[in-house]
């Protein structure tokens, strides 16, 4: 039996009106019960709580990289979350504040006052900017000055009683920012598989070159590793690896035997669709 989506609950990284929210309405529809937390561990720790509950988390920026916080949390398995899907967002900036009333101050993340640096200055010369936690943050403390706007997405105009006074404010690079749904199985078998793993390699020359080779030796491609210290053992480190395939396809299932001997330990933390890009 289908679930509803009214039924569905999902946490995300808050406030109200971040990118991760927009995606979460995207994904699954605004009849969902939406859950904003303020860190992406405290997503991670909501959904593992009780069966049932997904989560929204961002994993990389295409600017940005990879979002260490995510990748940390999924290479310890603590608390141990699922990926059922891979989303991207192609992040469009719009800019928000009151019409027919000057701009002195601009709000926003760090990130999107970078990439729009030179929109800005043609735009807005001479207003000052200033560097908040996230969009969400920018809009409101714009909605309580009165020559204040921000840069964030168009659904936060809806949010915090705004305007969209500027869209789409052009980047100076694309902005592509890859999400994950944990805690709950994919649906439907229409769309490319990746599964990504979790290895912790023996500390010895060629041993990653080693591990590597094995997904070579049975075409398997890897569109993703990624490194991060292991906390506690200086000098080692844990890799998060996406590979295209599922664990079941038995050429995929063969590098992952072979990879699994060559590893200290080796942890499929998902196998998952990859759906279409939402545009903001």
């Amino acid at each position: 039996m289908s679930t509803s989506r009214s039924s569905i609950t999902v946490a995300f990284l808050g406030p109200a009106g971040t990118y991760s929210h927009l995606v979460a309405e995207k994904r699954f529809g605004r009849e969902a019960r939406f859950i904003p937390l303020p860190t992406i561990l405290d997503v991670c720790k909501y959904v593992a709580a009780r069966a049932g509950r997904r989560g929204i988390i961002p994993i990389e920026n295409s600017s940005g990289g990879s979002i260490h916080e995510t990748v940390d949390i999924l290479l310890a398995g603590a608390p141990p979350v699922t990926i059922a899907e891979e989303l991207s967002l192609e992040v469009r900036l719009a800019l928000l504040g009151r019409k027919r009333k000057a701009i002195r101050t601009l709000y926003s993340h760090f990130a999107p006052l970078d990439h729009s640096s030179a929109w800005i200055l043609k735009h807005l010369p001479g207003v000052t900017r200033q560097v908040v936690s996230s969009t969400a943050a920018a809009a409101r403390q714009a909605a309580d000055e009165p020559d204040a706007a921000a840069l964030g997405s168009r659904r936060l105009a809806s949010i915090y009683a705004l305007k969209v006074l500027a869209f789409p404010v052009q980047a100076d690079i694309p902005n592509i920012t890859a999400f994950l749904t944990i805690g709950a199985a994919p649906e439907g078998d229409d769309r490319r598989f990746k599964s990504t793993l979790a290895a912790r390699l023996p500390n010895r020359p060629g041993a990653l070159c080693t591990f590597l080779e094995t997904f070579r030796t049975e075409s398997v491609n890897l569109s993703r590793i990624i490194s991060r210290p292991i906390r506690g053992s200086p000098r080692e480190y844990a890799f998060m690896v996406d590979i295209d395939g599922a664990p079941s396809t038995p050429h995929v299932k063969r590098a992952i035997a072979a990879a699994r001997r060559t590893c200290m330990k080796l942890r499929i933390v998902g196998a998952y669709p990859v759906r279409r890009g939402y545009k903001s």
